[in-house]
């Protein structure tokens, strides 16, 4: 009954499984190279917006960059749940200080987005 499975047939055989459980996570194909579609922009307007505080780790390193803030805005306009998407760690804590600071108008609804940060030291 035992035998042995040679390295390119269990190679084989990982690559199959991480092939259909990748696609099956997923609702679209998306290509190499391709970002998923974002999400969509708040509408709500914005009533109180705090800028992000440059760190200064960030600044004497010469780090730039975007980074990318998931917010969940509540029906009050408080700032409910902020998820990183995207952007350098050093900058990233920034941001998410920042946007949960933010305030929006009313709506009969939560809202979710995605914000985005620049950091440049010559700004």
């Amino acid at each position: 009954m035992g035998g042995t499975v040679s390295l390119r047939a269990l190679t084989h055989c990982v690559a199959v499984v991480l092939l259909i459980a990748g696609g099956a996570a997923t609702s679209a194909p998306v290509a190499w190279g391709q970002e998923p579609p974002a999400p969509e922009q708040i509408t709500r307007k914005l009533k109180t917006k705090v800028a992000p505080i440059y760190p200064e780790l960030a600044r004497r390193m010469n780090i730039t960059g975007v980074v990318k803030v998931q917010i969940t805005v509540e029906k009050n306009g408080g700032i409910k749940n902020t998820k990183l998407v995207g952007g350098h760690p050093i900058l990233a804590s920034a941001a998410m200080d920042a946007v949960r600071k933010w305030r929006y108008e009313s709506a009969a609804e939560e809202t979710t987005g995605v914000v985005e940060f620049r950091f440049d030291p010559t700004q």
